[in-house]
Formats: structure tokens, C-alpha cells, sequence
């Protein structure tokens, strides 16, 4: 996915390229409005992080022509003004999300991860990892053909972790995604869904499609 990256204060800023790219986003940097204006236009992002407080133009200020030029990139504004009047002016001045600073970097890619999935496109709207299909509009999961009858939880899962095969996805992200939570209040609430998708994806199949990495997470591929 590629991100621009809107900050000025230069650590925040190398903090994110670097976690981001590690992450596999292609990944620019503005440090102020103006000029995020026309990275924007060159760079054509998927995703804008930016920071309220800005020099030369504002965030809001931003925000507002990237909307007024119906660019269709979505926005997930930054800021340490944490009051709630502040997240409902940029919210509706036109961002798609609002995270207070500080953060913590788990959350930015948890909302990343559900702003990415919203940029999928009306012919994209088919997931496929090998025979594995994932129908995003009727929310139903086929293997070989075969129907695969799955929860609401199961299917946010199954939706994250095939928005990008082969990528390892920690627990902390899938419960970020699925649960909206930074902390697993059941400890083991993840490796439970996980255990009866596996049962329900790759039972009967000689291929195990679900995977995991010790120690890092899980990731989805069809590769043998």
C-alpha cells in the first residue's frame, strides 16, 4: 500500500517510515502542507497519515482540499489535541479515522489494516488465496467449491489475513482488527478463533492453507 506520511516533527516521522516500510508499505514523507498538496498529487496515495498541527497549512486546511478536489485517498488524521470536539471537527471535515497522540505503533497498523481494506475496489471485491474464496459482499468463504459456513469473527479474520497472503499477522494486529483491542483480556481468545478456522478452512484438504509462525503470528497461503 502506499502511504504519505504528513509530520513535521522528524522523529514521529522516521519513526514511521522506518516501522512502515518494515511492514512492506511503500512509504513518502511531507513535512509540511503545502507540500504533502503536491506529493499527494505525484505521489497518488492510498492512505494519508496526517498531523493536525502543521506549518504553512494546517491539517484541517489539508484535509479540506484534499476532499475539495475529491481525492479519493483515505485519511487518518494525527493529532495531540485529544478532545472530543477536535476528533468530531476532523471527522467531519471529511477523515476517514482520528488517532490522539501518543500511540501506540500496534494501533496505527490495526487502523491502517481497516482503512486499507476500505480502498477496495467494486472488482475487487473477490478475495481468492489459492481455491480458498472469500465473497466480501456476501460474506460467504468457498473452498474447491465446497461452502464453508463461518461466524462473524471467523470471517473478519479470514477477510485480514487474506487482504494479503503470505503476510504474518501478530496477535496483537488481529485483535486490534477483529476485536478492536490492544490487550487479549482472555489471553488465549486469538489461538482459539485461529484453531477453528484452520478446522473449518483446511479440514479435508491436503494443502494447510492457515499457518503459524512461532512467535510472530499467522498468515495465510496456498503455497505447499
Amino acid at each position: 500500500m502506499k502511504i504519505l506520511i504528513v509530520e513535521d516533527d522528524d522523529r514521529v516521522a522516521q519513526f514511521l517510515l522506518r516501522g512502515l516500510k518494515a511492514e512492506g508499505h511503500s512509504v513518502h514523507h511531507s513535512s509540511d502542507g503545502g507540500e504533502a498538496l503536491e506529493a499527494i498529487n505525484q505521489v497518488t496515495p492510498d492512505i494519508v497519515i496526517l498531523d493536525r498541527m502543521l506549518p504553512t497549512l494546517d491539517g484541517i486546511e489539508v484535509l479540506r482540499a484534499i476532499r475539495l478536489h475529491k481525492n479519493s485517498c483515505k485519511v487518518l488524521m494525527l493529532s495531540a489535541l485529544g478532545n472530543t470536539d477536535d476528533r468530531v471537527h476532523g471527522l467531519r471535515m471529511g477523515a476517514d479515522d482520528y488517532l490522539g497522540k501518543p500511540f501506540s505503533f500496534e494501533e496505527l497498523l490495526a487502523r491502517i489494516d481497516s482503512l486499507g481494506r476500505r480502498t477496495v475496489s467494486e472488482n475487487e471485491r473477490l478475495l481468492v488465496v489459492g481455491q480458498l474464496e472469500l465473497n466480501l459482499d456476501s460474506l460467504t468463504a468457498t473452498r474447491s467449491g465446497k461452502v464453508i459456513r463461518l461466524t462473524a469473527k471467523e470471517l473478519a479474520i479470514l477477510e485480514l489475513l487474506m487482504s494479503t497472503p503470505n503476510k504474518v499477522f501478530s496477535r496483537e494486529r488481529i485483535l486490534g482488527n477483529v476485536w478492536g483491542l490492544n490487550e487479549d483480556p482472555l489471553t488465549n481468545v486469538v489461538d482459539v478463533y485461529i484453531n477453528r478456522l484452520r478446522g473449518k478452512i483446511d479440514q479435508g484438504f491436503d494443502t494447510a492453507y492457515i499457518r503459524t509462525v512461532r512467535g510472530a503470528g499467522y498468515c495465510i497461503s496456498a503455497d505447499a
